[in-house]
């Protein structure tokens, strides 16, 4: 009974939840010509609305006083992030009620949602505002003209090499819009989705006394997870109930993902902060 009140909790909080900010497209070979590109940060998005910091969906953040302290009286939008693959502990910082180390992110600042101009100059309100009142909390996300699409690739390789989550592309004569839009785009390699674990499989050979894989399900239908696992992983995997993030290539004839691979556990409350 607990698990049918929490599956439904938060199916009705997916539904109910409002979009209060811009969201990603995916990428599907559009042209590029005039567009700008930049990493897609892996943190929780953070909009800070000129007078407190709030998720995409609204959920208030508890940043300490000196975290905000010199933020601007006007609406930027952007991703709470430290470093790459150091997602789990962005997400433990940013849910903590006590201060557990928000000294370690930045908001790398990607819109300043209410300005008047094209993107460049919506941002430029911010960097001369960072003039005269600096911050160590608050960096603007570099944005690259794009040459070709040859060279937003050779990025993506870039980004990829060094451990990170994919490339955003975006037209910068374009206004902010809330909710997603066909103006800003993603791109990555691989495809990720959530499902719910529903049974663990014990392992062979030197995987026999852990998990050998699990099987999960979302709307997809039924499938099994067996690679991406860490030792650490396998010793404890994530909880029959829990849901779980993992990348695939493709789909087959019958709709399931392909080369599933188990990327990472997600809390009941980070799934919602992110692009």
């Amino acid at each position: 009974m607990y698990y049918l009140y929490l599956f439904l909790s938060l199916i009705s909080f997916s539904v109910l939840a409002k979009e209060s900010v811009m969201l990603l497209q995916e990428y599907k070979d559009q042209d590029l010509q005039g567009w700008v590109m930049s990493e897609k940060l892996d943190g929780v998005r953070g909009y800070w609305d000129g007078e407190k910091l709030i998720t995409r969906q609204d959920n208030l953040l508890n940043p300490p006083d000196y975290f905000i302290k010199d933020f601007p009286p006007f609406a930027i939008d952007g991703e709470l992030f430290s470093e790459r693959g150091k997602f789990e502990e962005i997400t433990s910082i940013t849910r903590s009620i006590k201060d557990k180390g928000w000294h370690k992110l930045k908001l790398y600042v990607f819109d300043v949602p209410k300005e008047k101009g094209d993107l460049l100059q919506r941002l430029d309100v911010l960097r001369q505002y960072l003039l005269q009142h600096p911050t160590p909390y608050i960096e603007i996300l570099p944005q690259m003209s794009i040459e070709n699409k040859q060279a937003v690739y050779q990025f993506l390789d870039q980004v990829e090499s060094l451990g990170g989550e994919g490339v955003v592309v975006r037209n910068p004569k374009a206004n902010y819009i809330m909710g997603r839009s066909s103006q800003i785009l993603k791109l990555k390699r691989h495809q990720d989705e959530e499902c719910t674990v529903i049974a663990h499989h014990k392992g062979k050979g030197q995987f026999h006394n852990v998990m050998g894989s699990l099987t999960c399900e979302n709307e997809r239908g039924q499938f099994k997870i067996g690679s991406g696992f860490s030792l650490a992983d396998r010793a404890n995997p994530p909880a029959i109930g829990s849901v779980i993030t993992y990348k695939y290539r493709g789909l087959t004839k019958n709709g399931k993902p392909k080369f599933a691979t188990y990327w990472r556990q997600r809390s009941l409350t980070s799934s919602v902060e992110t692009n």
